[in-house]
């Protein structure tokens, strides 16, 4: 029986490992094929090269035989054994401010969770807010508004926050997966869902994807600071999240309307939880002088992520943070892997003359619209495009830029389109249940169906980019910024 056992456990192994090479497979005898080709018109060999491990690795990344650092780590070895780059060029993405920002914020966030600060948050909101579910909708998404700007990890945010949370209401109205979802958690569940998108694109620092932006849009000479980026979406970002629970609620109408046992939740774990802990007063005044510092610290000299460290230090020193917390944070070390390695291809995507020769060659198809037109039309296309993938940092890494530059060559105004690009960025990941980091979880629970989840997000999706690409084109020309 043993024996039979440990052959079967063999096996399983064997079918694994054969699941994760046929996954390698496909990307490297595609590429392969590619590589045997000669390089088109307008491209030398190291930029078609360039281009063919680049989108190599992004199938890789999109049919995931391994995790997302795994693949993205073999890419830049295949770089470096084909002496497309060399090893200093490979790795000079690890190098960059903007990796760091990502890895930094990760670790600010960890402080959240550890002092109890965001939980303690979430359920004061509840506390004012849950006596009806609409309003409950409205207190969930403040909470995910609230802890954004310092929470890179949108999964973190609406999975390890928001998400337990809701799911423990949920539990109270005897509202589960199944029959009884309609009760109650299907509509929280895709309030938690459709205001953490929303959020992820309000704020520099709230999706990892986002520094990414960053740098993709300075290497073409656009500076966006943290300040800008939030003034940009804080008006369309607002009108979406204030029309977004009441849309829902009428698009998935829950059959519970009133729910004062979320209030008498709220009050039991904040008795729970006592006052404010010292913990959770260095972590609160850190927030603010963070918030502070990313809003007016240019003015001042001081980069976002200086101002990343400075947080870090100051809950490493105050023992809010240990050190520890920071070389097990898989999350943080696991992002710098791929984030560092897509800021390197990108850059040299740009340097090799592939980025440009994109450009040329998809920029025609625009030809004879106006700039207002090409905006509109680029950044649905893009926003559509999402279905084809699985994380919005693998669209950003193979669309980006190309379409900021068929903006740029419209004519439009280079800060106010580069923004509406890295908006839609975010905004995007409400159309699948893949979309996202949160989209598995969430929809995982189990409240909401896939039907209803791609109908939910096909609907939600034609009002955020009525709001977005309407008062939000308006509101960033009242800027100057369009």
């Amino acid at each position: 029986m043993r024996q039979s056992a440990a052959g079967s456990e063999e096996t399983d192994t064997k079918k694994i490992n054969f699941k994760v090479l046929s996954g390698y497979l496909i990307p490297f005898s595609l590429g392969l094929f590619f590589w045997l080709l000669p390089a088109p018109e307008g491209l030398d060999d190291l930029g078609w090269h360039m281009l063919i491990i680049f989108l190599s690795t992004l199938l890789g990344v999109m049919l995931a035989p391994a995790p997302m650092s795994a693949v993205t780590l073999v890419g830049l070895t295949v770089l470096g054994l084909t002496g497309t780059l060399s090893i200093k060029e490979a790795l000079s993405g690890y190098g960059d401010p903007v990796t760091w920002l990502s890895v930094l914020a990760f670790f600010i966030s960890h402080g959240f969770i550890k002092t109890g600060l965001g939980m303690r948050i979430a359920y004061c909101f509840m506390r004012i807010l849950g006596r009806r579910t609409l309003t409950l909708a409205y207190g969930l998404t403040l909470t995910d508004l609230l802890l954004a700007p310092a929470m890179p990890s949108i999964t973190a945010r609406a999975g390890a926050v928001v998400h337990p949370i809701m799911k423990s209401i949920a539990h109270i109205y005897d509202s589960h997966p199944g029959p009884t979802a309609n009760r109650l958690g299907r509509f929280l569940t895709l309030v938690v869902f459709h205001g953490n998108a929303i959020t992820s694109g309000m704020f520099l620092t709230a999706m990892a994807g986002n520094p990414m932006i960053l740098s993709l849009a300075g290497s073409q000479g656009i500076e966006i600071t943290w300040g800008s980026w939030a003034l940009a979406a804080i008006v369309p970002g607002i009108i979406s999240l204030i029309i977004m629970p009441l849309a829902l609620y009428k698009l998935v109408p829950p059959e519970m309307t009133k729910t004062p046992g979320a209030v008498s939740l709220a009050k039991e774990k904040l008795a729970q939880l006592g006052p404010l802990k010292r913990d959770e007063w260095i972590m609160l005044v850190t927030f603010i002088v963070l918030l502070l510092l990313w809003v007016f610290g240019s003015g001042f000299g001081v980069v976002p992520t200086l101002v990343a460290m400075l947080g870090v230090s100051l809950l490493i020193l105050t023992g809010v943070l240990d050190w520890q917390d920071v070389i097990g944070n898989k999350g943080a070390w696991d992002t710098m892997i791929w984030f560092g390695a897509f800021i390197t291809m990108a850059h040299y995507l740009s340097v090799y003359g592939v980025v440009q020769f994109t450009c040329d060659h998809v920029g025609g198809l625009f030809s004879g619209f106006s700039a207002s037109m090409t905006l509109l039309m680029l950044c649905v296309i893009y926003y559509l495009f999402h279905y084809f993938f699985a994380a919005a940092t693998a669209q950003i890494s193979a669309m980006y830029t190309s379409f900021l530059l068929i903006i740029l060559a419209a004519g439009i105004s280079p800060l106010g389109g580069a923004l509406m690009l890295a908006f839609m960025s975010s905004l995007c990941g409400v159309i699948t249940h893949y979309g996202n980091g949160p989209a598995p979880i969430l929809f995982g629970a189990g409240y909401v169906s896939l039907g209803c989840w791609w109908f939910a997000g096909i609907i939600m999706s034609l009002l955020y980019l009525s709001i977005w690409l309407g008062p939000g084109i308006l509101w960033l020309e009242w800027l100057g910024y369009l």
